[in-house]
Order: structure tokens, then C-alpha cells, then sequence
């Protein structure tokens, strides 16, 4: 939603859509509000427990079974497995999401993993069409004043007009600008500890026809989990920019991380965001 600084000063039961990669600071941002009645929705909390908790567990017992001790356990119902994904620690879900590549090394097939590609895609767009309900509840049944909606980085991937329009008809949507110091970091970041990331469909296939042309390979098999996720994390990055410039024009006011990582208390994060609307006015 569109308002005034005024009007948002004097919005009594504030709600709010972070935007932005991964890595820039929105669960940063939303810990310190959480600690000052805002009730914090972690749209991947959300993918890990509800929508996704199956498949994640699925996944974890056909690893246990191909260990007889484990598998012994299992099956006389001696044992059993629960996924304890927190808001803080989501590793349940991108395990499950993994990497695409040699078996050997822990990877995916192409069909396996765009399988989960498009699991976790779904899953994402029911987690950011829960949010209405999720504010009426986070007031009527937790009591909390305001609402925070921590959404993905992979939230500008979706291309669903409902998403975008359910949270812009619903909160206000603070989109967090990477800098080109973020893109280094977070690069470097990704060379260091590559991790599971979420592609669309179209944006692998072009990506992997260039990968496996340039280093030369034959099979996807043939691919080191690993170095796949370094190779295409740059270009993931700047694919995602206009995509997420293109939501904010719509539906966001933009600050960038350099003032959000100067937000230590909820009063700054308040003046921010009026100082963000008024730069947009």
C-alpha cells in the first residue's frame, strides 16, 4: 500500500513486506523488531513447516534408510525423525532443496532438482498469500501490535501478480537495495559456503546450457555440485536486481542496506521507512 509519512505515523496496527536478496538484512531487521510487540513471519519458516515439511522429511528418512541401523529402527516404528527448522536456522529446507550434480558428490538430477524447484516454488507463493491471515491472527490471537512479513529472496522469482498484489493490498512493501559492496560480499560468501538456491526453470535452463558448454561437460552428472552454485551465483544476483527494481517501482518504497544497517532500535526503522516514503513523494 501507498501512503503518506503521516498517514503511516498514524497507522495504528502497522504492517510490513520486506523485500530483497538474501544476505541483505531483512531477518536482521525483523529481530530487532520482534523484541517491540511486531509479530515476525518468516516466509521460509512458513515454506518449512507447513508446505514443505513432508517432502523435507521424506528426504531426510531415504538418507536414514540406507543405513541398516537407522533403517532397522525406522521400520519397527522404534524411532522417528522431526524436522526442527527455526526461524534462525533453516537448514531442513535447503538440504532438502540441495544442489544440482554428481551423485557421488551429493548432487541432484536435473529432473529430481527442478522437481524441487517447483515444490518449493508453490510452496513460496502459498506462504506470501498466507500473510492476510497471518495478520489477523499474529493481532486477534497473539495480541501483537504490529506485523512483519520477512519474505525470501527468491520472493521476485515467483511471477504471480496475486502475490504481489495480496501483500501490496495488505501491508506495506519496504524493498532493501543491494549495494555493489553487498554484491561482493555476498559473492564471496557464496565461493566460501555455496548453499542451495532457488532458480526459476527458464533462468537454469539458459545457465546450465552456458556451464556445461564452457567447462566442456557431457552429462549434468558430470557437475560439481559445489562449483555450479559459485559459477551461477553472480548471475543469479544480477538477474534478480531488475526483477526486484520492477517490483519496487509498482508496489515499494526502496531504502538501501547501508541505512538499514545503521537501524538499531524500532524508532529508527519508523523514521526510516517515513524518510523512504517522503524520497518517493
Amino acid at each position: 500500500m501507498r501512503l503518506s509519512s503521516d498517514e503511516f505515523r498514524q497507522w495504528t496496527h502497522k504492517s510490513i513486506t520486506l523485500l530483497g536478496m538474501s544476505g541483505v538484512g531483512k531477518t536482521y531487521l525483523s529481530n530487532i523488531l520482534r523484541n517491540n510487540e511486531w509479530f515476525h513471519y518468516s516466509g521460509d519458516y512458513r515454506i518449512g513447516t507447513r508446505y514443505m515439511n513432508e517432502p523435507i522429511l521424506d528426504n531426510i528418512k531415504s538418507q536414514a534408510m540406507s543405513v541398516p541401523f537407522l533403517s532397522d529402527l525406522l521400520r519397527s516404528d522404534s524411532i522417528y525423525i522431526r524436522n526442527n527448522i527455526t526461524v534462525d536456522h533453516l537448514k531442513p529446507l535447503s538440504t532438502f532443496l540441495g544442489k544440482l550434480g554428481d551423485p557421488a558428490l551429493g548432487g541432484l538430477t536435473l529432473n529430481d532438482f527442478k522437481r524441487r524447484l517447483k515444490l518449493h516454488h508453490d510452496a513460496e507463493v502459498a506462504a506470501m498469500l498466507d500473510v492476510p491471515e497471518f495478520m489477523r491472527k499474529s493481532k486477534q490471537l497473539y495480541g501483537f501490535s504490529h506485523f512483519i512479513n520477512d519474505a525470501g529472496g527468491s520472493v521476485c522469482e515467483l511471477d504471480n501478480e496475486d502475490v504481489l498484489e495480496t501483500l501490496q493490498q495488505h501491508t506495506l512493501m519496504l524493498y532493501i537495495q543491494a549495494t555493489e559492496q553487498d554484491e561482493k560480499t555476498l559473492t564471496a560468501r557464496a565461493a566460501t559456503s555455496p548453499k542451495p538456491l532457488y532458480y526459476r526453470e527458464a533462468f537454469l535452463d539458459e545457465q546450465l546450457a552456458i556451464y556445461m558448454e564452457e567447462k566442456s561437460l557431457e552429462y549434468v552428472a558430470l557437475i560439481d555440485p559445489d562449483d555450479f552454485v559459485v559459477w551461477v551465483f553472480p548471475r543469479l544476483f544480477d538477474a534478480r536486481i531488475p526483477r526486484y527494481e520492477s517490483i519496487a517501482k509498482r508496489f515499494a518504497y526502496t531504502i538501501k542496506t547501508t541505512e538499514l544497517f545503521q537501524i538499531k532500535t524500532e524508532s529508527d526503522f519508523l523514521e526510516l521507512i517515513e524518510k523512504a516514503i517522503d524520497r518517493h513523494e
